[in-house]
Protein backbone atom coordinates (compact mmCIF):
# COMPACT_ATOMS: atom_id res chain seq x y z
CA UNK A 1 0.00 0.00 0.00
CA UNK A 2 1.37 3.51 -1.02
CA UNK A 3 2.17 6.03 1.67
CA UNK A 4 0.43 8.41 2.49
CA UNK A 5 0.67 11.54 3.95
CA UNK A 6 -1.49 12.85 6.86
CA UNK A 7 -3.21 16.02 6.78
CA UNK A 8 -0.78 17.29 10.09
CA UNK A 9 2.11 16.16 8.32
CA UNK A 10 1.57 17.75 5.52
CA UNK A 11 0.34 20.83 6.88
CA UNK A 12 4.21 20.46 8.71
CA UNK A 13 5.46 20.40 5.47
CA UNK A 14 3.93 22.96 3.69
CA UNK A 15 4.61 25.38 6.60
CA UNK A 16 8.04 24.38 6.00
CA UNK A 17 8.48 24.94 2.67
CA UNK A 18 7.00 28.48 3.18
CA UNK A 19 8.99 29.01 5.86
CA UNK A 20 12.15 28.68 3.23
CA UNK A 21 10.14 30.38 0.19
CA UNK A 22 9.94 33.41 3.26
CA UNK A 23 13.68 33.11 4.24
CA UNK A 24 15.06 33.43 0.48
CA UNK A 25 12.70 35.94 -0.69
CA UNK A 26 14.40 38.33 2.14
CA UNK A 27 17.90 36.96 1.41
CA UNK A 28 18.01 37.96 -2.16
CA UNK A 29 15.78 41.43 -1.13
CA UNK A 30 19.08 41.89 0.76
CA UNK A 31 21.69 40.75 -1.34
CA UNK A 32 20.53 40.15 -4.54
CA UNK A 33 20.85 36.69 -6.32
CA UNK A 34 24.50 36.39 -6.66
CA UNK A 35 24.53 36.66 -2.31
CA UNK A 36 21.88 33.77 -2.14
CA UNK A 37 22.95 30.29 -1.97
CA UNK A 38 20.90 27.15 -0.15
CA UNK A 39 23.23 27.27 2.78
CA UNK A 40 22.08 30.40 3.71
CA UNK A 41 18.93 29.89 2.96
CA UNK A 42 18.83 26.89 5.65
CA UNK A 43 20.88 29.17 7.95
CA UNK A 44 18.28 32.10 7.24
CA UNK A 45 15.17 29.42 8.15
CA UNK A 46 17.38 27.90 11.19
CA UNK A 47 17.35 24.31 9.33
CA UNK A 48 20.14 22.21 8.05
CA UNK A 49 20.83 22.58 4.27
CA UNK A 50 19.66 18.85 4.11
CA UNK A 51 15.82 20.39 4.95
CA UNK A 52 16.18 22.51 1.87
CA UNK A 53 17.06 19.86 -0.83
CA UNK A 54 14.28 17.58 0.50
CA UNK A 55 11.86 21.02 -0.93
CA UNK A 56 14.10 22.11 -3.73
CA UNK A 57 16.46 20.01 -5.88
CA UNK A 58 18.73 23.13 -6.00
CA UNK A 59 18.56 26.96 -6.22
CA UNK A 60 17.24 27.46 -9.28
CA UNK A 61 14.36 25.90 -8.55
CA UNK A 62 13.94 27.72 -4.83
CA UNK A 63 14.47 31.09 -6.52
CA UNK A 64 12.18 30.49 -9.59
CA UNK A 65 9.01 29.86 -6.95
CA UNK A 66 10.13 33.27 -5.05
CA UNK A 67 10.52 35.15 -8.28
CA UNK A 68 7.04 33.64 -9.32
CA UNK A 69 5.36 34.87 -5.81
CA UNK A 70 7.11 37.96 -5.75
CA UNK A 71 6.57 38.85 -9.58
CA UNK A 72 2.85 37.87 -9.39
CA UNK A 73 2.62 39.93 -6.02
CA UNK A 74 4.31 43.45 -8.16
CA UNK A 75 1.87 42.63 -11.20
CA UNK A 76 -1.12 42.58 -8.68
CA UNK A 77 -0.24 46.11 -7.17
CA UNK A 78 0.12 47.26 -10.49
CA UNK A 79 -3.12 46.28 -11.65
CA UNK A 80 -4.86 47.01 -8.05
CA UNK A 81 -3.36 50.36 -8.61
CA UNK A 82 -4.87 51.02 -12.39
CA UNK A 83 -8.18 49.86 -11.80
CA UNK A 84 -8.72 51.90 -8.40
CA UNK A 85 -7.51 54.91 -10.56
CA UNK A 86 -10.16 53.71 -12.97
CA UNK A 87 -12.47 53.84 -10.66
CA UNK A 88 -11.77 57.13 -9.08
CA UNK A 89 -11.19 59.33 -12.16
CA UNK A 90 -12.65 58.04 -15.46
CA UNK A 91 -10.16 58.01 -18.24
CA UNK A 92 -9.55 54.83 -19.10
CA UNK A 93 -5.30 56.14 -19.58
CA UNK A 94 -5.36 56.34 -15.84
CA UNK A 95 -5.51 53.02 -15.44
CA UNK A 96 -1.96 52.84 -17.42
CA UNK A 97 -0.28 55.67 -15.91
CA UNK A 98 -1.30 54.72 -12.27
CA UNK A 99 -0.03 50.65 -12.87
CA UNK A 100 3.65 52.42 -14.54
CA UNK A 101 3.84 54.67 -11.37
CA UNK A 102 2.78 52.33 -8.74
CA UNK A 103 5.27 49.91 -10.29
CA UNK A 104 8.23 52.31 -10.76
CA UNK A 105 7.85 53.46 -7.18
CA UNK A 106 7.42 49.81 -5.35
CA UNK A 107 10.55 48.47 -7.19
CA UNK A 108 12.25 52.00 -6.08
CA UNK A 109 11.68 51.47 -2.62
CA UNK A 110 13.35 47.42 -2.83
CA UNK A 111 16.08 48.46 -5.51
CA UNK A 112 18.07 45.14 -4.98
CA UNK A 113 15.33 42.96 -4.88
CA UNK A 114 13.55 44.83 -8.05
CA UNK A 115 17.53 44.85 -9.63
CA UNK A 116 17.17 41.05 -9.08
CA UNK A 117 13.41 40.42 -10.61
CA UNK A 118 14.70 42.89 -13.66
CA UNK A 119 18.36 42.04 -14.66
CA UNK A 120 20.15 40.42 -12.61
CA UNK A 121 22.03 37.08 -14.05
CA UNK A 122 20.10 34.43 -12.54
CA UNK A 123 20.04 30.76 -13.74
CA UNK A 124 17.31 29.75 -16.45
CA UNK A 125 14.28 28.29 -14.42
CA UNK A 126 14.48 31.89 -12.60
CA UNK A 127 15.19 33.93 -15.86
CA UNK A 128 11.80 31.88 -17.05
CA UNK A 129 9.85 33.35 -14.35
CA UNK A 130 10.80 36.84 -15.29
CA UNK A 131 10.25 36.27 -18.67
CA UNK A 132 6.37 35.23 -17.69
CA UNK A 133 6.87 38.41 -14.77
CA UNK A 134 7.19 40.59 -18.38
CA UNK A 135 4.55 38.89 -20.09
CA UNK A 136 2.17 39.37 -17.21
CA UNK A 137 2.96 43.18 -16.32
CA UNK A 138 2.81 43.30 -20.39
CA UNK A 139 -0.77 41.89 -20.60
CA UNK A 140 -1.95 43.62 -17.42
CA UNK A 141 -1.26 47.15 -19.51
CA UNK A 142 -2.47 46.15 -22.85
CA UNK A 143 -5.67 45.94 -21.09
CA UNK A 144 -6.16 48.85 -19.60
CA UNK A 145 -4.53 50.62 -23.26
CA UNK A 146 -7.14 49.01 -25.48
CA UNK A 147 -9.76 50.12 -23.55
CA UNK A 148 -8.48 54.15 -23.95
CA UNK A 149 -7.98 53.35 -27.24
CA UNK A 150 -11.74 51.49 -27.76
CA UNK A 151 -12.39 54.76 -25.77
CA UNK A 152 -11.14 57.55 -27.86
CA UNK A 153 -8.78 58.76 -25.45
CA UNK A 154 -5.55 57.90 -27.29
CA UNK A 155 -4.75 56.71 -31.07
CA UNK A 156 -5.89 53.35 -32.12
CA UNK A 157 -2.53 50.95 -31.98
CA UNK A 158 -1.98 47.12 -31.44
CA UNK A 159 -2.24 47.60 -27.80
CA UNK A 160 0.00 44.11 -26.83
CA UNK A 161 3.02 46.05 -28.75
CA UNK A 162 2.89 49.23 -27.25
CA UNK A 163 2.34 47.61 -23.74
CA UNK A 164 5.42 45.64 -24.57
CA UNK A 165 7.41 48.74 -25.11
CA UNK A 166 6.37 50.29 -22.30
CA UNK A 167 7.26 47.28 -20.03
CA UNK A 168 10.97 47.20 -21.57
CA UNK A 169 11.40 50.72 -21.36
CA UNK A 170 10.64 50.99 -17.49
CA UNK A 171 13.04 48.36 -17.18
CA UNK A 172 16.00 50.20 -19.00
CA UNK A 173 15.19 53.75 -16.97
CA UNK A 174 15.16 51.32 -13.76
CA UNK A 175 18.30 49.75 -14.22
CA UNK A 176 20.81 52.57 -12.93
CA UNK A 177 18.85 53.99 -10.47
CA UNK A 178 18.36 50.35 -8.97
CA UNK A 179 22.03 49.15 -9.43
CA UNK A 180 22.52 52.16 -7.12
CA UNK A 181 20.10 52.18 -4.99
CA UNK A 182 18.65 55.38 -5.50
CA UNK A 183 17.12 58.04 -8.05
CA UNK A 184 16.39 61.71 -7.70
CA UNK A 185 12.85 62.80 -7.82
CA UNK A 186 12.56 63.53 -11.82
CA UNK A 187 12.82 59.66 -13.03
CA UNK A 188 9.30 58.18 -12.22
CA UNK A 189 7.79 61.75 -13.63
CA UNK A 190 9.62 61.36 -16.31
CA UNK A 191 8.85 57.38 -17.25
CA UNK A 192 5.12 58.61 -16.39
CA UNK A 193 5.30 61.15 -18.89
CA UNK A 194 7.58 58.82 -21.63
CA UNK A 195 4.28 56.26 -21.03
CA UNK A 196 1.62 58.97 -21.85
CA UNK A 197 3.59 59.94 -25.12
CA UNK A 198 4.08 56.26 -25.82
CA UNK A 199 -0.14 55.93 -25.92
CA UNK A 200 -0.42 59.16 -27.99
CA UNK A 201 -2.07 60.60 -25.18
CA UNK A 202 -2.90 64.47 -24.91
CA UNK A 203 -2.54 64.36 -21.46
Amino acid sequence: MAYRRTPAVQERLDSMRAKLIESATGLVARNGYGGCSISAVAAEAGVGTGTVYRHFSNKGELFAEVFRIVCSREVAAAVNAGNAARADSGPCVTAVSASVQTFAERALRAPTLAYALLVEPVDPQVDTERLLFRESFRDALAVAIAEAADAGEIPAQDATVTAACIVGAIGEALILPLSRGHADDTVVPTILTFTLRSLGSPT
